[in-house]
């Protein structure tokens, strides 16, 4: 007697796995980019409090190597994420004829931008640690590198929001236009567990006040910096168990 199921198509379970790789390059990309952005900002707000000179440079120099050290591995972990994420919709096209989660995909870009924008604008202040700390000199040497690195910097950041603008009017006519139905034995993701979701916004929450501190909308105290440090990084890397 015949099954009256169907079996999956054969690139069904590659799917799934080429899914669970692009999640978890993801995860260790937001990882990266969340403990960067709070390390490099509590290393600027501590330096700032520093009561002498002295006391001000070894954290200027920790607020400096923090942000040089931490575009390389930006770079490389987004590029993986990337680089798994479009394999993953390859496959989907190939299988299923749409590729899932435009939208989401959407807004994940825009919001690594920011947080590459929020970096930036980070290291574009360290030249004036160096200065608070009496070491003009090379204070002068890192504006001037700074002002060097703005300009393909904006230039970066409008390209992107043309790019953005772009798949964002594309998707929004895919989506009035109906789309592809998709296929009925497409696996899906899987979703996140609620705990996860509030372990992540909880390290952005951290993240966030971080920043907030660091452009002076708010003066929390020492103590309270070292816990809201210890919170973003705690609360991202629980999010990979």
């Amino acid at each position: 007697m015949l099954s009256a199921q169907k079996a999956p198509p054969p690139g069904a379970r590659a799917v799934t796995g080429l899914r669970a790789q692009a999640q978890s390059a993801r995860r260790t990309a937001l990882i990266a980019l969340s403990g960067s952005i709070a390390l490099i900002t509590a290393a600027q707000l501590l330096a700032e409090r520093a009561r002498t000179r002295e006391g001000t440079l070894p954290l200027a120099v920790l607020a400096l190597g923090l942000f040089l050290g931490a575009l390389p591995v930006l770079a490389v972990t987004q590029g993986i994420w990337g680089a798994r994420a479009r394999a993953v919709r390859r496959r989907e096209l190939e299988l299923y004829s749409a590729a899932r989660g435009a939208w989401p995909r959407l807004a994940s870009r825009l919001g690594v931008a920011a947080c590459w924008a929020v970096t930036l604008l980070l290291g574009f202040t360290v030249p004036r640690l160096f200065r608070e700390s009496g070491m003009y000199g090379l204070a002068g040497a890192l504006t001037s590198a700074a002002d060097v690195v703005a300009i393909p910097a904006y230039a970066a950041g409008a390209f992107f929001l043309l790019w953005w603008g772009r798949d964002a009017a594309m998707t929004l006519a895919r989506v009035r236009s109906g789309g592809a139905p998709g296929d009925p034995w497409d696996p899906g993701s899987g979703r996140r567990g609620r705990g996860v979701a509030a372990l992540w916004a909880g390290a952005v929450l951290a993240v966030t006040a971080l920043v907030a501190a660091r452009a002076h909308l708010w003066e929390p105290p020492t103590a309270l910096v070292y816990a809201l440090l210890a919170a973003a990084l705690v609360l991202a890397l629980v999010t990979r168990e």
